[in-house]
This record gives C-alpha cells, structure tokens and sequence, in this order.
C-alpha cells in the first residue's frame, strides 16, 4: 500500500476561490476584511510567516497592515499598538505573532485583543466558545485539520483520533473541536503526550493521526496501522546542503515509511501550512462580515 497524498495547498486554494466571493459580496456593501499582523523584533522563522499572511491578504483583495516594533519595545508599546488596532474600523482581525521576546507578558498581550477581532482564537473568550460549541474564532490550525480532513474524503465522524501533542495552539484545540456533537466533529479523541506511556498502543488503535509534538520522526511505521490516516503538523529543519537555504522542513512523521503504510497522509511542506493561512483568512472575513450583520 502507498499512501494517498493530501494536499493541502490544492484544498486551500478550493477554499480561497469560495473566500473570494465573499469578500466580493461584502465589498459590494462596501466592507473590504482587513488584517493587522503584529511582529516585534527579527526573529527571520517569525518575519518570514508575517509576511506570507501579508502577501496571501493582498493575493484575496483584503486589507492588510503590518506593524513592526524592536526587539526592546517594551510590553506597554506594544499593548498601545494593540489598542489602536482594536479601535480601527478598518481592521477586523488582528494577529499578534508569536513567540514575543521573554520581557513581554504573551497571556497579557493575548487578554488585550478584543476577542471580536482575535482571528487567532487564543483569547479566553473565544477560548470558553470553543470549548462550549458556540460560535467564536477557532484557532486556525486546528480548524484547518479539520477542513483537511472534511475536504479529502477523511471524514472525522464517528472515527477515532488519536492526537500526538497538547500545546494551546493544536492539541487542547483540536481535540475540543473534534468532540463537539457537530457535522465535521463527533469523533472519539485520545489525546497523547509526553506523560504517556506506550504512545504506540494508542497510535495503532487510531483511523486518523495527527502528529503535533514538534519532534522529529516520532511517528514511525510500526506505531501506524494499515490504513490509517495520518495528519503531520510538524516544522522541524534538517541540515540540505542541497536546498537553497541550506535546509528543509519535514514533519514528526517518518513520511517515507509511514506512506507505505498508512491509507493517507499530509505531506510537510504542502499539508497543513497552507490550511493555517488560509482559515486565519477565513476567520478574517468572518469578522468583517459579523460587523454587518
């Protein structure tokens, strides 16, 4: 058996085409969806992220603002540039990049987006929606799995997932979205981490994995059953001295061994990246459009 290949950047380029009427609909009423992204500092991983959000706003017709501070701007500083944003009507959503420099407070910076405009869905209020299944703004990683799956054939009802990793930005997310009694959810979650013992016993009883504890190749062919679906969250960089930048990424997932005996699987690149953009996008325009309801 050799894995089908979900393709991530075909799904996301499917689900901008719809995104594009909707802003055009919304334009007609003369709303255009505006982006703010907030990066401090140089960090080259993080400049390089803004950026592709920036480009990928211009790319749809949507507003996008860049605000840039220094490494040594203070938490005030950046909390004053928070306020200002969540007062302009020109944006709707606004992304803080993370991780911020060490002097700054993230919990404090993520409170101060108003959670009508938090299209991240890191605030606590968009947090306890989540939670509850009533309407808010998911992170858009974890709700980019979900479409991944919907939109390849790998439906997650009734299924049983099997989710390596419990960060606040994928694992927590996922696993609460993935139970809501809801189309696209209703699955049977297992959540694994670094306190679990014989994380295979897990993996092999799963249809659908999803790798996302940012190590490399911790997921390999004998912790797979035959058939099973297997979603790579991971970014780790490897030495190439043949890539351009002298790297590549790849996935948690030993993709060459893994493909050849799992029934599906996301590539890294061109998995789930494309999907994270594109429903920070989605919940862009789902911001602009709640203010004309």
């Amino acid at each position: 058996m050799v894995a089908e290949i979900i393709d991530g950047t075909r799904i996301a380029e499917q689900m901008r085409a719809e995104m594009r009427a909707k802003i055009a609909e919304l334009k007609s009423r003369g709303i255009t969806p505006g982006l703010a992204t907030v990066l401090v500092g140089d960090d080259s991983a993080s400049k390089s992220y803004v950026g592709m959000k920036g480009k990928a706003c211009v790319e749809m017709g949507m507003f996008s603002v860049g605000e840039r501070l220094p490494e040594q701007a203070t938490e005030e500083d950046l909390l004053r540039v928070i306020e200002r944003l969540n007062e302009d009507p020109r944006i709707h959503g606004i992304l803080v990049q993370l991780p911020l420099p060490k002097h700054i407070d993230e919990s404090r910076v993520i409170y101060a987006v108003s959670p009508e405009k938090d299209v991240d869905g890191l605030h606590p209020v968009n947090v306890g929606r989540m939670i509850s299944g009533e309407p808010g703004f998911v992170p858009c990683t974890p709700r980019g799995i979900q479409e991944l799956l919907i939109r390849s054939g790998h439906n997650p009802e009734g299924k049983h997932v099997v989710i390596v990793g419990r960060s606040n930005l994928v694992g927590k997310p996922l696993a609460n979205i993935l139970i809501q009694k809801k189309k696209g959810a209703n699955a049977t979650v297992t959540v694994c981490h670094t306190g679990t013992k014989d994380i295979a016993k897990h993996t092999r009883a799963a249809d659908i994995i999803v790798a996302a504890a940012g190590r490399l190749n911790m997921i390999t062919a004998d912790m797979v059953r035959e058939g099973a679906v297997v979603i790579d969250v991971g970014t780790n960089r490897v030495d190439d001295l043949t890539a351009k930048r002298g790297y590549r990424l790849v996935g948690d997932v030993d993709f060459e061994a893994v493909r050849q005996k799992a029934g599906a699987i996301s590539p890294v690149p061109g998995g789930v990246g494309p999907m994270t953009i594109t429903l920070l996008l989605a919940n862009t325009i789902e911001a602009a459009a709640r203010t004309v309801r």
